[in-house]
């Protein structure tokens, strides 16, 4: 009689982190920094999580955490640095000036650029990421004994750890995993989606462009001097292989002011989509040893560019949480976690809600709700005060950390992970 052997990789590390995205990469290096080790975990290609399109408008808070990893040396070269923004309604622009408003700043940088950079610097580091990992699941956490398990060619594979952090975005399996019971949510679907078309074509301003027309919202966005992002509202029942990009260069510049439409230099999409806008929350964030960040607990409408930010606050609040413990085991800042988090999201969710109910067409306010919105919009540029709360809001809130533990230097010689093969 045949016996099959199981053949079993077993592995320890102190941080499990599931997701290759830029939370979970940004979570790793700023663990590494500071000594402690953690494995990725994800289940797509590296290619993949590359050919992600995403936003790319950094807060300076973001940007600090960037540098405080270590990967922030091509953003400072090739990133955009924007002092303000502008607002087109009634034919007419308006420019909100965040350096003068609040003293700080954004910075242009696409998405994909910071995971490359994180990628980069995390395989010259030799630090372990598993891609293509099938079948992930997560547990323990509610017990001492935390682990992430998968398989990849054919072998079972499991990782025990101190800590999981679920940067695995909203249709991850962190989140899924919790007892329903445990988890509350909260979600705000918009009756409209973005039609985003991607060229390498140079920015119409140098200046983002958020329009305000009567056929709907236009947004002019920029990924570097040479690659363009535009939007158009569009319908949810509308599909992006509809347009041509004819098409959709003349609606995009039939909802820009003459001086701005003039300005847009065409040419052949890279990438076209549609994507439908919703606010979504998930609370608590920590589960006994598991932690929530990024998409995995929180979406935005992107029309305030708050999603890969709110990302980075919650990896800045988790790394310090987890040095704090590794440090002196003092918990405060584990415990503290979702809390923490949870109140800057709520904030950020009420300004992209905000910001989006102000210059979208809803097709159930009627007449009555677009004299609303210009009644705000010509006091929003006319009013210092109003603007200045649009310009805090957009630039970033600040992040309270609290006391900082400083870390014991033995951790910076921290081990780093061990694999076992064990055979049954």
């Amino acid at each position: 009689m045949r016996h099959t052997i199981k053949e079993t990789l077993l592995m320890r590390t102190q941080v499990a982190i599931v997701g290759a995205g830029p939370s979970g990469l940004l979570l790793g290096a700023l663990l590494a920094r500071e000594g402690i080790d953690a494995v990725i975990v994800e289940q797509r290609s590296a290619e993949y999580v590359l050919g992600r399109i995403r936003a790319g408008v950094l807060e300076q808070t973001t940007v600090e955490l960037l540098e405080k990893a270590g990967v922030a040396q091509r953003l400072h070269r090739e990133g955009l640095v924007h002092d303000g923004t502008e607002l087109a309604f009634d034919g007419q622009m308006h420019r909100i000036d965040f350096r003068a408003l609040t003293g700080k700043r954004v910075t242009v940088y696409g998405q994909t650029e910071v995971t490359h950079d994180l990628m980069d610097a995390r395989t010259a580091a030799g630090l372990m990421t598993i891609y293509e990992a099938e079948q992930v699941s997560v547990h323990g956490f509610d017990g001492e004994r935390p682990s992430v398990r998968w398989r990849k060619d054919g072998i079972e594979r499991e990782i025990m750890c101190d800590f999981i952090a679920g940067c695995d975005g909203y249709h991850g399996i962190c989140r899924a995993s919790l007892p329903g019971a445990a988890l509350r949510t909260y979600e705000r679907a918009y009756p409209f989606g973005w039609l985003g078309i991607l060229a390498d074509v140079p920015p119409a301003r140098r200046e983002l462009v958020y329009a305000n027309h009567e056929r709907g919202f236009a947004l002019c966005s920029q990924r570097s001097a040479t690659r363009s992002r535009y939007y158009v509202q569009c319908s949810l029942e509308d599909k992006a292989e509809r347009w041509s990009d004819d098409a959709f260069w003349a609606e995009l510049k039939s909802r820009l002011p003459a001086e701005v439409a003039d300005q847009v230099t065409t040419g052949p999409s890279i990438e076209k989509s549609i994507a439908p806008l919703r606010s979504f929350v998930a609370e608590p964030m920590r589960f006994g040893r598991l932690f929530l960040a990024g998409d995995a607990a929180h979406i935005v409408p992107p029309t305030g560019a708050k999603g890969l930010n709110l990302a980075a606050s919650d990896v800045g609040y988790l790394a310090q949480g987890l040095v704090e413990y590794y440090a002196d085991r003092n918990t405060a800042g584990i415990e503290t976690y979702s809390d923490r988090c949870l109140r800057r999201i709520w904030k950020a969710e009420r300004f992209s809600w905000w910001f989006t109910s102000l210059m979208h067409r809803f097709p159930e306010t009627g007449e009555f709700g677009r004299k609303m919105q210009r009644a705000e919009l010509e006091y929003l540029v006319s009013s210092e005060a109003a603007s200045s709360a649009l310009a805090e809001n957009y630039v970033g809130l600040p992040m309270s950390y609290g006391h900082a533990v400083p870390i014991a230097s033995h951790l910076r010689s921290a081990r780093r992970s061990e694999a076992l093969v064990l055979g049954a």
